[in-house]
């Protein structure tokens, strides 16, 4: 009899979770369909470009708002279960708030684990192949900042033409083994620079060791230059900013390469917060599923659904400006960035202590 409960609670859990993913899926596809079209809308693509693109970025963003959509998920699980006396059944053959609880907490915990193990590298690559489609069609865009194997590459837009920048790879302020192409309107190469380094901390770059390849009438006129400074709309923060989204790695791939990204140039303090916030989902959603229990379970009587989503709306908003802000003090250094991503669990773990001890109670 045991046995039946348990397989109860666990394949209608599922369920819920799952009937919730898609809705936040589907929400998300209708969301993020408009800014696809308004992307696409001066190049000559048919509706299915943008809807493929779309419904293959959403399952990333699925994975970032986890926690909140099984903090609901379970909320509205818990509730059904006590609306429709279920639950009073459950206690009657031994099910006690405390083991319901654990059931449901340790599922959302195998779920994280699963999530980063099987979904994540799946996500992260729909993700790549994203930023990869999205790229050729980024011919028809004025500016377009990209890192990949061959390093990094920035296409800006001057006033008598285009600027292609490339580089080995970023070095705290500075870029490494710079190349600059400059085309004029009609796309034929009028300058190429040729540096060493390249101090970018501020709009104005200040490039070293510079050869100046200029075309003069046909032919190129080469001039040498210890310093030579042009003047970009791109700088140190602003370049940086653009790689704080880590979507395209994977958890594996964060934990087997995360030297060669530090090679490759890519941010320490970005590459530590992504990897401890992956760490941190399973924890999340353990917490999050508790804290679903705590709002839940504390009574047996029937209530009204709406009210307590919208309080779950309202907690999950309130929990996700919190994690933000612990996120914006790690970023500044004003706490450690290790402590700044696993603060939220930490809370959520102290309150929901205490919160679980006490529905054990009723």
């Amino acid at each position: 009899m045991s046995n039946i409960f348990f397989n109860y609670l666990l394949k209608n859990f599922l369920k819920t979770f799952l009937i919730f993913i898609l809705i936040f899926y589907c929400f998300g596809v209708i969301l993020n369909l408009f800014e696809e079209i308004e992307f696409f809308k001066n190049i000559e693509v048919s509706i299915l470009t943008p809807l493929m693109l779309t419904s293959i970025f959403i399952p990333s963003m699925i994975i970032k708002i986890l926690p909140f959509i099984t903090f609901l998920s379970s909320m509205w699980f818990m509730l059904r279960i006590r609306n429709n006396k279920d639950l009073l059944t459950l206690k009657v053959f031994g099910f006690s708030n405390f083991k319901i609880f654990m059931i449901l907490a340790t599922t959302s915990f195998v779920l994280g684990w699963l999530v980063l193990i099987l979904a994540n590298p799946i996500t992260s690559s729909m993700s790549k192949y994203y930023e990869k489609t999205k790229s050729n069609y980024s011919k028809d865009i004025d500016h377009l900042v990209t890192f990949n194997r061959n390093g990094l590459w920035i296409k800006e837009n001057i006033k008598n033409g285009n600027r292609i920048i490339s580089a080995k790879k970023p070095d705290g302020f500075f870029l490494v083994d710079v190349t600059i192409f400059h085309l004029n309107k009609q796309s034929n190469l009028t300058e190429k620079i040729v540096s060493t380094k390249a101090n970018i901390k501020e709009n104005i770059w200040a490039l070293e060791n510079v050869t100046l390849l200029k075309n003069e009438n046909g032919m190129f006129e080469e001039e040498k230059f210890d310093i030579y400074k042009i003047n970009s709309i791109y700088n140190h923060e602003k370049i940086n900013s653009l790689f704080k989204n880590f979507d395209t790695m994977s958890f594996f791939d964060l934990v087997v390469n995360y030297k060669d990204f530090l090679k490759k140039g890519y941010n320490k303090t970005f590459l530590n917060q992504n990897l401890h916030s992956m760490l941190s989902l399973p924890f999340f959603l353990f917490m999050m599923t508790a804290l679903a229990a705590i709002l839940t379970l504390n009574t047996l009587k029937k209530s009204d659904n709406l009210k307590f989503i919208v309080v779950g709306l309202l907690v999950s908003v309130l929990i996700f400006y919190l994690k933000d802000l612990s996120i914006a003090l790690g970023q500044t250094e004003r706490i450690p960035l290790i402590l700044a991503v696993w603060a939220p669990v930490i809370a959520l773990s102290l309150f929901t202590f205490i919160g679980v001890l006490q529905i054990n109670e009723k």
